[in-house]
């Protein structure tokens, strides 16, 4: 019986820094809150991703990987690296590259990603489909996997804004790659969305 291939899944996350954090919070939270928010959701991030157990997980940190809030991940295993420099297009694409097989990239916005839809995207990734992608409700996307890193899905790509879903299709069939999107997903950017938060029974993260 042949083993499982495995499927890594990186992290990227924002230092829980006051002021750094969840800035589009801040009027809700305040800036302590808003940072500590923020550490909620990479610890639950990093816990959904290890309960996927589909690969080894790996946090990379900004500004910087060494922050005091980030060591406690090592501990359980997770690698830790720091995001290079550039816009988020060139973050993912570094994760996505830093690994040799099939990958997944998340960030921590989307508390309502669970360990299953880690696994249902990493088992297409498996079954040979190029890309997989959580579409998020705001028109940009919560997860995106690929067999490999493909460099044109984002290079020069206006981010945070809502024609990013759409643009990413575009590029997908001129690149001729196959891709599946299982789920369209929300995440956390704006003071109205902690109300659904805990309409979901995710208030338990908030400060």
């Amino acid at each position: 019986m042949s083993a499982i291939e495995p499927v890594s899944i990186a992290i990227l996350a924002k230092a829980p820094t006051p002021g750094f954090a969840k800035t589009r919070l801040i009027p809700a939270l305040g800036a302590e809150g808003a940072a500590s928010f923020q550490q909620s959701l990479t610890t639950r991030a990093v816990e959904t991703a290890c309960a996927a157990a589909t690969g080894p997980v790996t946090l990379w940190g900004a500004p910087d990987a060494t922050h005091v809030a980030f060591a406690a991940f090592r501990a359980r295993g997770i690698r830790l690296m720091q995001q290079p420099n550039g816009d988020l297009g060139a973050r993912m694409l570094a994760a996505l590259a830093a690994t040799k097989g099939p990958a997944l990239v998340i960030g921590t916005d989307c508390p309502v990603l669970g360990s299953d839809d880690l696994r249902t995207a990493a088992e297409m990734l498996r079954d040979g489909t190029n890309v997989v992608l959580f579409p998020a409700e705001d028109g940009g996307y919560v997860l995106i996997g690929a067999r490999r890193a493909q460099a044109a899905l984002f290079a020069d790509m206006t981010w945070s804004t809502p024609q990013v879903m759409a643009e990413t299709r575009r590029r997908l069939r001129q690149a001729k790659l196959t891709w599946q999107e299982p789920v369209t997903l929300w995440d956390v950017d704006r003071p109205e969305d902690l109300h659904r938060l805990q309409a979901c029974g995710l208030g338990g993260l908030l400060p």
